[in-house]
């Protein structure tokens, strides 16, 4: 119920009573008369105060409102066609027209109430500032607009409610286009029997033809094994709002015991000028979902992109075929280049320089262009391997961004690896400098990706970027590596891939094969990841002073850790350890880096981190990922960790009450 603030005739109850009162007491006790006599005069001088104050308060705002409209006198304001109140410093309305009276505040005497009522709590200050403020009284909609005065406001009100029903009808009614890949179609054609496949695949129709039946869509099947849908911006919110259960239906169906996961990936084109384009997105979406690990829907509109799902690990493609088509277009590339620099991402690690190396290596044995690994040897994790490599002959290999530059050209190649973000990679500059780039990553997509490159070659179920230049030495020159260029790519596959344990298929121990072959020693590979004793130490605190909250172990460094050059490596060791707990699913490190706090963050597939970082503004792997945070404490950190956990959790708990309801 609304307040009123302003004096009423009926006010006066109050003292008359006291009056009455007094009088009543005259005939027992002449002292108590003269004192409720006393009293009840006081107390109206007072009421009568208050409303003489309060009136000429109401006359000088609303005399001030007539005033601000030049050439115009207060019956003019009475007769405006459209509603109009004026409000006081307060809130409090002290004025309105009959059409206010009538259509805003239906009928009713709204005198000395607060305004918050009829503009949809919206600041009085916020309508004066803007244009018009779009506000719902009833079922009717209004654009407010405001002129300040003194002590006040005045507050025109327009009713658009027809126009903006039909627009709201139009966005409503917006077609969206969808296209829908089963992700897995080609492991179940070559594990499994016909009729087996024609089950699956039935019964994913199935599905997938109800699900957009229930939203009044239309469902197309084409000819390369994907589905079209359509349907409307208002059916769509419907599905978001659900985060697309679609997924979880299709994943719960089971071929056979035991078999793998059913999973699907769509990609939405949402709000393009028409449905041509709205597919061409759908497309763009669709490709993003898959380059992310697929089990997911992306949402492509104008400015950005939405991602739901992802959960399911992601199954491992066995054909070689792309590996082999991409290799004949890199050499293709290398022959037409004057020069050629392998890069990768800034900290680089063993990944990143065991595959740039490998690049380096089938390069200058096969062709006869200069080409040169650009590192920066004062920020990279490697620098004992570096040092090591260096002292085996190899000392021209490496090249500081800072020289790589004077040397571009119109025809310098430069072949990105194990990162695809532009702004991650080792020289930002560089980047740009080259127009002719190739990328090589295993990471999982991200939205802000090198997009000019003429050669993107992207796995993200490769186990690493070391893998995938193993697989791409075998088509380009399979003799080209030597003992020390094959043990730098098995350090990489070994670092990302934790000794074998994480994100391994086929493939993998198939590389790691071909090195061997190739002379890579694996004991001199484990040196490589040996720690300084004060290292030891200190990622043995973290393990020691970690907690558990909801089956995550949380481990933050301390100032005396902070200042270890070496603290990035060492928290990201820390996760991994903090995984050997029992019942942990998932492990996050903070620690500060360069004045910013940074998450590391580790799972062994139980948990997708990535989704958690992506959170918190960062990326990376279901089982590896990280964010930097930026300037900001660690008590901060942490709570905006717990806090993206939470909301993991929370939508996990969803989702598993979903299928269980759909069991039973």
């Amino acid at each position: 119920m609304k307040r009123r603030v302003y004096f009423q005739p009926l006010s006066l109850v109050f003292p008359l009573a006291l009056f009455l009162m007094a009088f009543a007491s005259r005939r027992y006790n002449h002292s108590v008369f003269i004192f409720d006599l006393c009293l009840a005069a006081v107390t109206a001088a007072v009421f009568i105060f208050i409303g003489l104050r309060y009136r000429r308060y109401v006359d000088n705002i609303v005399h001030s409102a007539v005033q601000g409209i030049k050439g115009v006198n207060h019956s003019y304001l009475e007769k405006f066609t459209i509603p109009v109140v004026v409000v006081g410093s307060r809130g409090d309305i002290i004025w309105y027209n009959k059409k206010f009276k009538k259509k805003v505040a239906n009928g009713r005497d709204c005198m000395g109430e607060f305004v918050e009522g009829y503009i949809s709590g919206t600041d009085i200050d916020t309508i004066i500032e803007s244009t018009g403020v779009d506000i719902a009284v009833g079922d009717r909609l209004y654009t407010v607009i405001a002129s300040e005065i003194n002590e006040g406001a005045i507050l025109y009100y327009i009713d658009d409610t027809e126009y903006k029903t039909k627009a709201n009808d139009y966005d409503d009614t917006r077609p969206i286009v969808a296209t829908v890949n089963l992700d897995n179609r080609d492991d179940f054609e070559r594990n499994i029997t016909d009729d087996n496949v024609n089950q699956a695949v039935v019964q994913v129709e199935s599905i997938l033809k109800k699900w957009v039946m229930s939203y009044n869509g239309i469902y197309i099947k084409n000819s390369s094994g994907r589905y079209k849908i359509i349907i409307d911006e208002k059916n769509l919110r419907s599905a978001v709002e659900s985060k697309f259960r679609l997924l979880e239906d299709i994943r719960s169906i089971k071929v056979f015991e035991g078999s793998i996961d059913t999973t699907i990936s769509m990609g939405i084109g949402r709000g393009a000028s028409n449905l041509r384009e709205c597919e061409q997105w759908s497309l763009q979406a669709l490709d993003l979902a898959l380059g992310r690990g697929g089990d997911q829907v992306a949402i492509k509109s104008k400015d950005d992109y939405e991602f739901f799902g992802g959960v399911a690990q992601g199954i491992e493609k066995h054909e070689k075929v792309k590996a082999r088509i991409i290799a004949k277009a890199l050499s293709e590339k290398i022959s037409q280049s004057d020069n050629i620099y392998v890069m990768g991402h800034q900290t680089s690690d063993l990944d990143a320089v065991g595959s740039a190396i490998g690049m380096w290596s089938v390069i200058s044995k096969t062709f006869d262009n200069p080409v040169h690994v650009v590192i920066n040897k004062e920020t990279t994790l490697t620098k004992i391997f570096l040092e090591n490599f260096i002292s085996h002959g190899y000392k021209d290999t490496f090249i500081e961004p800072c020289e790589a530059k004077k040397d571009v050209n119109e025809r310098t190649l430069l072949i990105v690896v194990d990162t695809h973000s532009p702004t991650f990679v080792e020289d930002v500059e560089l980047l740009k400098m080259c127009k002719n780039v190739v990328v090589i990553d295993h990471h999982r997509m991200m939205v802000n990706h090198i997009d000019n490159a003429c050669v993107f070659f992207h796995e993200p179920f490769a186990s690493s970027a070391s893998e995938m230049v193993t697989e791409l030495i075998q088509y380009i020159n399979s003799d080209a590596l030597n003992r020390y260029e094959a043990e730098a790519l098995l350090a990489g596959i070994m670092l990302d891939t934790k000794n074998f344990v994480l994100r391994t298929g086929v493939r993998t121990f198939e590389a790691a094969a071909y090195l061997k072959r190739k002379g890579a020693d694996t004991v001199e590979v484990k040196r490589l990841f040996s720690d300084s004793l004060d290292t030891y130490k200190t990622k043995s605190q973290l393990v020691s002073e970690a907690e558990i909250y909801n089956n995550s172990a949380i481990a933050c460094t301390d100032d005396r850790m902070n200042e270890d050059k070496d603290i990035r490596l060492t928290a990201a060791q820390a996760a991994d350890e903090l995984l050997s707990i029992k019942d942990v699913q998932a492990s996050y490190v903070i620690y500060k880096s360069l004045d910013n706090m940074c998450i590391s963050a580790r799972s062994l597939g139980d948990l997708n981190v990535q989704l958690v970082m992506e959170r918190l503004g960062g990326g990376g792997h279901q089982t590896m990922a990280g964010t930097n945070l930026g300037k900001i404490s660690k008590a901060e950190a942490r709570e905006k960790l717990v806090d993206a956990i939470n909301a993991m959790t929370a939508e996990a708990s969803d989702s598993s009450a979903s299928i269980k309801r759909r069991n039973i």
